[in-house]
């Protein structure tokens, strides 16, 4: 009798736990959750598996969070590898651009364990983004590319990916921020928790190295935010809090309603009654087109212009076009009923039944004897979507517009 193949989820972020969830769920009792640490604050993960109904991982990594970025990806390969080397998945699944990500995916290859990506072919082109480089090293390694948009698909293609590698899943943020919404009349709630009404408040988080590491960006976005309006809620990560104690910015902080980190259904259920967002969240960039609100990304550049081109988001450098834009976008009071019209460009919700689907067939073929990595067989089946045509040489690539 054939066994059932196993398969590896690796993550260590709060956002890989949100997006990996419906994944985790279907995958049932094949799954083998392998928790990083790391974000080892029980703020920033504990409370997420709880709240979203996931068991514990059976394999926690311990002495990672913390570390460096070089130090931290040389441990989780180094702890992995050991693990694998004893406990051999048939196939290891990693999500996005984490260290964690790229970290998994080394491991997994180098002892011959087919990889699925999860949000692969998201590309910025920048390469002082440190998540460009976890993409494109995980891009190289991965034998099945889960790609949650057709821009995704064409950069894959374009980089040399082979076709049948290459699956339009959809992006799992659609099913997580449905599955992780909190009861309506719960989230009308949480605004008055902070003595804010519901549309009279910013929901801003800034978090990012290329923010947060340089005194001068992070003057000029605290001070545009202050000068708005509006009051601006502010759930400060704990590398902001730092930063601006660093940088000698407490009082330009404190000018905000700043409050320690929320879970992952408040800060949802916040966003969906605020007039704007502000963040330099790659997650939430894909969190507003589903919940139908305006969000300035503060950033040199993204690797989701989708976000931007379907006009739920306008990418700004930190500076007086902060507070330009906001004024502009909460002074149109028509822009929430074109919002609400318009669909998510990350697809229909049903992405994580396709990712185990592919997953399931890859791990049932190792299962079968069809171990190692290079997948070179025909496509496999998970309610295909039909792939794009990849872009023409030369042919202008789509210029993100600050317009909403």
């Amino acid at each position: 009798m054939q066994r059932q193949g196993s398969v590896a989820v690796v993550f260590g972020t709060r956002p890989e736990i949100v997006k990996l969830a419906g994944v985790v769920q279907a995958l049932g009792e094949r799954c083998q959750a392998i928790w990083t640490g790391q974000h080892y604050d029980e703020t920033l993960a504990g409370d997420i598996f709880r709240g979203l109904g996931l068991p514990d991982p059976q394999v926690r990594l311990a002495g990672v969070g913390g570390l460096d970025r070089g130090r931290q990806i040389g441990a989780v390969i180094t702890e992995l590898s050991q693990r694998f080397a004893v406990a051999r998945p048939d196939v290891v699944i990693v999500q996005g651009d984490t260290n964690s990500t790229s970290a998994g995916a080394q491991a997994a290859h180098y002892h011959g364990v087919p990889v699925v990506h999860v949000e692969a072919g998201l590309r910025s082109r920048d390469r002082a983004m440190p998540e460009e480089i976890n993409r494109q090293v995980v891009g190289v390694l991965a034998d099945v590319h889960c790609a949650p948009t057709e821009e995704a698909v064409r950069n894959l293609l374009a980089e040399g990916v082979p076709a049948h590698r290459v699956h339009l899943t959809g992006n799992t943020v659609v099913e997580a921020v449905h599955l992780s919404l909190p009861a309506p009349e719960l989230a009308r709630s949480l605004p008055r928790r902070y003595g804010l009404r519901p549309g009279g408040y910013v929901l801003a988080t800034i978090h990012r190295p290329e923010n947060t590491d340089d005194p001068e960006r992070m003057a000029r976005i605290l001070h545009e935010l202050g000068a708005l309006s509006i009051p601006v809620l502010f759930p400060a990560h704990p590398r902001t809090v730092r930063a601006c104690e660093r940088h000698g910015l407490g009082r330009e902080l404190a000018a905000l309603g700043v409050v320690p980190p929320v879970d992952h259904a408040s800060f949802l259920g916040l966003a969906q009654h605020a007039a704007l967002l502000v963040s330099d969240s790659g997650g939430v960039q894909e969190e507003c087109t589903v919940l139908k609100k305006p969000l300035i990304v503060v950033r040199n550049s993204t690797e989701r212009p989708e976000a931007v081109e379907s006009g739920f988001a306008a990418l700004v450098r930190p500076g007086p076009l902060i507070g330009t834009t906001a004024r502009r976008l909460l002074g149109d009071p028509d822009l929430p009923r074109r919002l609400a019209a318009r669909p998510s460009p990350y697809g229909d919700g049903r992405a994580s039944g396709r990712i185990v689907a592919l997953a399931i067939a890859l791990a049932d073929r190792a299962g079968a004897g069809h171990t190692g990595t290079g997948h070179t067989g025909p496509a496999l089946a998970a309610d295909p979507i039909k792939p794009p045509e990849p872009r023409l040489a030369g042919q202008r690539e789509p210029q993100p517009t600050v317009h909403v």
